[in-house]
C-alpha cells in the first residue's frame, strides 16, 4: 500500500512525534511494510474456519465482594522505608 510522505507528517503530527525530514523516508518505509502485511493478513482464506476468541478455554472467575479482616495498620507499615500520616511515603515519580 502507498502511503505517501504527507501522511507520514500527518500522522507523526497527530501522535506528537516530532520527525527530522531525513526520518520521514525511514517511517515511510516501515508504515508500507505493515500495510503490506496486514493485506497480507486480511486475505488469508477463512472458508471453513470457526470463529475462535481464545486459545483455551480459561475464562474469568468472579467471586463475591466482601469486607475482610486486614492485618493491622502498624503491622503493615513495621518494614517500610518512610511513613507519613500512617501512610507508606514513597518518592515523587511526575515531576508538574
Amino acid at each position: 500500500m502507498q502511503v505517501s510522505k504527507e501522511e507520514i507528517i500527518h500522522i507523526a503530527k497527530l501522535a506528537n512525534i516530532n520527525l527530522k525530514q531525513e526520518e520521514v523516508d525511514t517511517y515511510l518505509g516501515h508504515l508500507e511494510e505493515i500495510l503490506n502485511y496486514a493485506n497480507i493478513v486480511n486475505k488469508a482464506p477463512i472458508d471453513g474456519l470457526s470463529e475462535t476468541i481464545g486459545v483455551n478455554e480459561a475464562y474469568n472467575v468472579f467471586r463475591k465482594d466482601e469486607i475482610k479482616e486486614s492485618f493491622p495498620r502498624e503491622e503493615l507499615l513495621q518494614n517500610a522505608p518512610e511513613k507519613q500520616e500512617g501512610m507508606f511515603k514513597i518518592p515523587k515519580v511526575i515531576n508538574a
